[in-house]
């Protein structure tokens, strides 16, 4: 039986770091900054744990996520085409920075884009 994602990647460590690294370089970007605006620390830093969670539980690590799906979490936030191309960038630049080899790489990618249609809804 092949290993799963979550192991491959490295564990919950290195799925936390991906994440931490992840939302610090969007929360920083010219484009995508606006999400997190008016928002105070235990919040992002609550979202930023429910991500990590969320993405633990998807690729196949022993974590319960305990939020809300993807549609109703990105419900009336106006998140664009051109916001989605920047979050893919930054997650391209973020994974190869951590050294996640191509194929896990393209599974998450693979992971990303079938949660698309639930978070791009203007």
């Amino acid at each position: 039986m092949a290993d799963s994602l979550y192991t491959r990647l490295g564990g919950y460590d290195a799925v936390a770091m991906f994440a931490t690294q992840l939302v610090g370089q969007a929360q920083k970007d010219e484009l995508l900054a606006r999400f997190w605006e008016n928002r105070g620390q235990d919040r992002i830093d609550r979202e930023l744990q429910l991500l990590i969670d969320y993405l633990v539980n998807q690729t196949g690590g022993q974590m319960y996520y305990t939020g809300r799906d993807m549609a109703i979490t990105h419900q009336g936030m106006g998140i664009t085409e051109a916001d989605w191309a920047r979050f893919i960038e930054i997650t391209g630049s973020v994974a190869g920075d951590l050294g996640v080899g191509p194929t896990e790489g393209g599974e998450v990618m693979d992971f990303l884009d079938s949660l698309k249609a639930d978070i791009v809804t203007a």
